[in-house]
C-alpha cells in the first residue's frame, strides 16, 4: 500500500470566517482526509477544530476589515491583500516544505509566493485554485507576471477554455454537503425574521462587485416583500441607509455562522444574486439544494452551475432583476428536483473525488 499523498492548504480565513472559498476549500480538504490516501494539513488564522479528520495548524493574521481605509497600491490593491500581507510571515514561519508532497491555495500573491519559495530543502508540487477568479494565471502586468503553479484548478469553463494551453488545468466546480442543504421549513424567528411574508434572501459581502444596492432597490417596488441580507462589509453603512429609506421595516441583515447557514436558506422564498462576473458561487449551489429559485445575472458560469432553474436576467436594470424576482416567488415549489439536481453535479464526494485525482497526477 501507497504512502498518503502529503497536502497542505493555506488560507489565512481558515477556522476563521465563514466565507465561500475558506468553505470550499475546508470541505476539500475534510473529504481528502476522510479516505485515507492523503494526510491533510490546514494552516489558517482559526483555531484547531475537535472532530475534523485534518491537522490544523494556527498563524495568525490581521482581518481585512482593518484595512478598509489604507491605501491602495500595487501589488496591496485592497484589504484583502492586506490581510494576506499580515498572514504571510506568520505561515512561512508554521510551516517546513519538506514535510509536504503538494501545497494548495486560491490566494495570491503573498501566500502563493511563500509556498512556492525555494529552500534549503526544495519546494513541493503547488495547485493553484481559482476560487476568486483567474488573473494570476493571466500572467499579464505587475505582479501577476510572477505567478506560477504545477496544477491549476479552474472552478468554471470559461477559466478551464482560457488556461488549459498554458497551464496543467482540472475543470472542477464547487460543492456542497447535500445532506444538510436540504428543503424543509426554517425557523424565521431565530434570525428576527417576520413570519407570513415572501422573503428574498441576498447571502453577500457587502462590496461594490457584488450589487446588494441593487437588491434592496428591485425588492422595493415589490409590496410586502421583506429583504434578508447576511453579509458585511465595507458597503454596510451605504446598504443599510438605502434599505431604510427604501424598504422600511421589510430589511433585515445578518451575520451568521457557517452552520446555521441551511437552517437560514430555509427561511426564504427565493435567493437573489447580482454578482456579474464570478469563479463559481457557492451560494448559487446551496441555495439550489435548499430547494430555492435562484435570480442571478445571466453570464455563462451561472447558465453552467443552474442549468434550466436559474432565473438570469441583465441585472443591470432594476426593472428586470424586479421582474425575475416576482417570477421566482409565483415559480412552482419544486424544491426536491432542484435539490436532486445539486446533489447529483456539487455534493463534495463527488467534488472531492475529482480534487484527489488531479492531485495524484500534478504529485506524478
Amino acid at each position: 500500500m501507497s504512502a498518503p499523498v502529503r497536502v497542505l492548504f493555506a488560507l489565512p480565513g481558515f477556522h476563521d470566517v465563514a466565507r465561500g472559498a475558506e468553505a470550499a476549500l475546508e470541505n476539500v480538504a475534510r473529504q481528502l482526509a476522510r479516505t485515507g490516501d492523503f494526510a491533510v494539513t490546514l494552516v489558517g488564522a482559526g483555531r484547531e477544530r475537535a472532530g475534523e479528520p485534518y491537522r490544523f495548524i494556527h498563524a495568525a493574521r490581521t482581518p481585512r476589515e482593518r484595512f478598509e481605509r489604507w491605501p491602495r497600491l500595487p501589488p496591496l490593491r485592497s484589504e484583502y491583500r492586506w490581510e494576506e500581507l499580515s498572514f504571510a510571515p506568520r505561515l512561512w514561519r508554521a510551516i517546513r516544505p519538506s514535510d509536504y508532497d503538494l501545497t494548495v491555495t486560491c490566494s495570491y500573491p503573498f501566500v502563493n509566493w511563500v509556498l512556492r519559495a525555494r529552500r534549503t530543502r526544495g519546494r513541493p508540487r503547488h495547485v493553484f485554485v481559482t476560487q476568486n477568479g483567474d488573473w494570476p494565471a493571466q500572467r499579464r502586468n505587475a505582479e501577476y507576471k510572477l505567478f506560477a503553479c504545477d496544477g491549476l484548478v479552474c472552478t468554471n469553463p470559461e477559466y478551464h477554455e482560457r488556461q488549459k494551453d498554458t497551464w496543467r488545468c482540472a475543470l472542477i466546480p464547487n460543492g456542497m454537503a447535500a445532506a444538510r442543504f436540504s428543503p424543509g421549513r426554517g425557523d424565521r424567528a431565530s434570525f428576527n425574521i417576520p413570519d407570513g411574508v415572501p422573503v428574498v434572501l441576498m447571502v453577500s459581502a457587502l462590496i461594490p462587485s457584488k450589487f446588494v444596492a441593487t437588491g434592496v432597490r428591485a425588492v422595493a417596488t415589490l409590496p410586502g416583500v421583506h429583504l434578508v441580507v447576511a453579509g458585511d462589509g465595507p458597503q454596510r453603512a451605504e446598504v443599510d441607509a438605502l434599505a431604510a429609506e427604501r424598504l422600511p421595516g421589510r430589511y433585515t441583515r445578518l451575520t451568521t455562522t457557517m452552520d446555521r447557514m441551511p437552517e437560514l436558506y430555509r427561511c426564504a422564498d427565493a435567493f437573489l444574486h447580482l454578482s456579474r462576473d464570478e469563479a463559481f458561487g457557492n451560494v448559487y449551489v446551496e441555495a439550489l439544494a435548499t430547494g430555492l429559485p435562484v435570480v442571478g445575472h445571466d453570464y455563462p458560469t451561472a447558465r453552467w452551475i443552474l442549468g434550466e432553474f436559474g432565473h438570469l436576467v441583465d441585472t443591470a436594470d432594476e426593472s428586470r432583476v424586479a421582474s425575475a424576482v416576482r417570477q421566482a416567488l409565483d415559480a412552482p415549489r419544486d424544491a426536491e428536483r432542484r435539490h436532486a439536481f445539486a446533489a447529483e453535479r456539487y455534493d463534495w464526494p463527488a467534488v472531492a473525488a475529482r480534487y484527489a485525482g488531479f492531485f495524484r497526477e500534478v504529485v506524478r
